[in-house]
């Protein structure tokens, strides 16, 4: 029996094309305007219609050019390119809602922290204190090498760079300026007493910053922390840091076991288990009726891309296809992309292997993750199965076309869950935290982040 609220996400990027490679050729979809203000405020509106409690902006910073030697398939498919930077749309979003959140993907391999921590104090700003961060560490050699790099940093290491880069961002969010510091005082022309603002001196092995934040204290300080790695490093940075992870799951067994385990690392940082919200990517195909939610699918099959598919399993998992036969059984190699992602896709079916078909034909309509097909009851129903069976909190609603999965999912889906008790039918808080949580603006006293040490200087 279902006794939690769903935590509700939408899952975008500024691209066509994001997750169903092909689709965005369909008549209906918008995602070709990307590039357009009002496709992302429409949206936003939308989203907050339905009581979303975010909206998720996916990015790469390169091209998926693994399948073939080649980036020409993902160009000439609109495979996630081209794409455009995801911060530029939030204070578009933010101005037209009061409640969205937006959580921004940003690498820790690819800027530094110092400007890193400003940019996002500025956004939480501009948004009244709505904005998570997705931590990210790259995947993609094609953004390594572009950013000067020889060759893609080794997945470990990259963990080990993020943890002194949240390292950083912590000192400069949460101790350089203390909360009575800006004063705003004409009077006696004091804006900010100096007295109040302190170097982090911060000096590790991949980072030196021995100054001060340039932000004042934002609405929520540090950001809502997201973070989506689901391998043994990811899932222990994640313990140890993320408020929210996301997951990308063929079904509810696999889901299964990889909530299991991230909830058992949580307990070994000493957290609660449940103080981290798990989600899993999840597309909808609804209608008002069972068959014409399946006509809609089977229309949707019809512009699948096998090539963007294949693509874009490339990219993910660092294993050029394009050799395999159709029948090939796929099985699990470990390297320096998303190795959660190549597990998963050897568990598309629970019962045997595997093959490269079972692949292009799951992430033709899912992406890394789910679909489902019926009337808002039958989705609904699905929704509370994942949410029982898979012990996940919420859902990454991502689409097949856009902004019709969106949406059909607010018109017909939502109302179904808030009668249900499963979505809220008003928002309780202002800032993003307080939204998810209930708990107020900050980052709780005993996370990591709040536990920081430095060496306060003036």
């Amino acid at each position: 029996m279902t006794k939690k609220r769903i935590f509700l996400n939408a899952f975008d990027m500024n691209t066509p094309g994001h997750q169903s490679p092909g689709l965005w050729a369909h008549p209906d979809d918008e995602s070709h305007r990307y590039k357009d203000s009002d496709y992302w405020t429409r949206l936003a509106k939308t989203l907050e219609k339905g009581k979303f409690d975010a909206i998720f902006i996916a990015d790469v910073l390169g091209t998926y050019d693994v399948y073939q030697g080649s980036r020409d398939a993902a160009i000439r498919g609109g495979v996630q390119s081209p794409v455009n930077d995801p911060f530029l749309i939030v204070p578009l979003m933010s101005a037209v809602t009061k409640h969205l959140g937006f959580g921004v993907t940003a690498s820790i391999t690819h800027e530094h922290p110092y400007t890193f921590a400003r940019k996002i104090s500025t956004l939480d700003h501009l948004t009244k204190g709505r904005v998570g961060w997705n931590i990210v560490t790259s995947y993609l050699k094609s953004a390594a090498v572009n950013m000067g790099l020889e060759d893609q940093i080794k997945h470990d290491e990259r963990y080990a760079i993020a943890e002194e880069y949240l390292e950083v961002c912590y000192k400069l969010w949460e101790r350089s300026w203390e909360a009575d510091a800006v004063k705003v005082d004409k009077e006696n022309n004091i804006y900010t007493d100096p007295d109040k603002v302190h170097n982090i001196n911060h000096d590790g092995k991949y980072f030196k910053v021995p100054g001060a934040h340039l932000c004042e204290p934002s609405p929520q300080r540090t950001p809502v922390l997201y973070q989506a790695g689901a391998s043994t490093k990811g899932r222990a940075f994640a313990a140890e840091n993320a408020e929210l992870v996301f997951i990308g799951a063929p079904n509810i067994a696999t889901a299964k076991e990889t909530v299991d385990k991230i909830r058992m690392d949580v307990e070994k940082t000493g957290r609660s288990p449940e103080e981290v919200k798990i989600l899993t990517m999840f597309i909808p195909i609804v209608a008002k009726t069972e068959e014409v939610a399946k006509l809609k699918y089977d229309d949707y099959k019809n512009y699948i891309s096998k090539e963007g598919a294949l693509a874009l399993f490339g990219g993910w998992t660092g294993i050029d296809l394009s050799s395999y036969a159709p029948d090939q059984v796929i099985s699990y190699i470990e390297n320096d992309s998303i190795r959660s992602a190549l597990e998963n896709f050897t568990k598309v079916n629970p019962d045997r292997p595997s093959t490269v078909e079972d692949i292009i034909n799951a992430i033709g309509i899912g992406g890394m993750g789910a679909s489902a097909v019926g009337s808002p009851e039958q989705i609904a129903d699905e929704m509370e199965r994942w949410l029982n069976e898979a012990d996940v909190d919420g859902f990454n609603i991502a689409y097949a076309i856009t902004p019709g999965t969106f949406n059909d999912f607010v018109d017909l889906v939502v109302p179904v869950l808030q009668q249900r008790g499963l979505v809220r039918k008003e928002y309780e808080g202002t800032t993003l935290r307080d939204n998810l949580f209930g708990n107020g603006d900050y980052l709780p006293e005993h996370h990591p982040g709040k536990q920081i040490k430095t060496l306060i200087a003036k």
